[in-house]
């Protein structure tokens, strides 16, 4: 592995990955494990790997991710965040495919602050007229 990299950040809900692009033949390391065994789902798979699916990149470059905060899905779309940010600085012209696939935006969806006087964030508690 080259010691040059690109460097992409990605976050979804609570979750933050600390991703770097680096010429190789398609090795994914999130957090010193494989893609594989640390999202042992095929979706969660999947997910991590579409922005190298759609450059057509996925045998060309090895990543290497640092992930932390939030669930597992969350993570993952984190990780497909902060891999398409850095596949822009390896080839700019990616730019229009990731964009219109939706994968350059930050999905700004985060859970709803629970208020006082109710049982959750809009939940109520149950209403009894007599």
């Amino acid at each position: 592995m080259s010691e040059k990299f690109e460097y992409g950040t990605g976050r979804r809900k609570t979750a933050t990955a600390r991703t770097r692009v680096y010429a190789g033949t398609g090795v994914i390391t999130v957090n010193g494990r494989a893609c594989e065994e640390y999202f042992p789902r095929k979706t969660l798979q999947m997910i991590v790997r579409q922005p190298l699916v759609l450059s057509k990149l996925a045998d060309k470059v090895d990543i290497k991710v640092n992930v932390a905060g939030g669930g597992v899905t969350g993570q993952a779309e984190a990780v497909r965040h902060g891999i398409s940010r850095a596949l822009l600085d390896v080839e700019p012209e990616l730019r229009a495919v990731l964009k219109k696939a939706g994968m350059l935006t930050r999905d700004a969806r985060k859970k709803e602050r629970k208020k006082y006087g109710l049982r959750a964030a809009r939940a109520r508690y149950q209403y009894s007229k007599r």
